[in-house]
């Protein structure tokens, strides 16, 4: 996953033109290309960082499930409905989580 800031994208961006232009004359400069590498290597950094970090709130959403759950099912019959509600929500987190977490794995 990479993960580019605005600036290191419109950077990118000029970089390419700028490569490509230069090898349809056959004159690549080197430093273009070593540029765009280390913008590469800073956003896939960043977005193994963000990955991981989705991945812990993932597992923190799952783990609160689990909770809900068995509060859900321990509760007496007039606190039913609250901890249903609860569960509800904590499911809800939990779907929201793995969006994010499959939508940043396939970017």
């Amino acid at each position: 996953m990479h993960s580019y800031t605005r600036a290191e994208s419109r950077e990118r961006t000029k970089l390419f033109r700028q490569g490509f232009r230069q090898s349809l004359a056959d004159c690549l400069d080197p430093d273009v290309r070593r540029r765009i590498e280390s913008i590469d290597q800073a956003a896939a950094e960043r977005g193994a960082l963000e990955l991981a970090a989705l991945h812990k709130v993932q597992a923190d959403a799952r783990q609160d499930l689990a909770a809900a759950k068995a509060v859900e099912r321990t509760a007496p019959r007039a606190d039913k409905a609250a901890a249903r509600e609860s569960r509800k929500q904590a499911e809800q987190r939990v779907r929201l989580a793995e969006r994010a977490v499959h939508k940043a794995e396939r970017s």
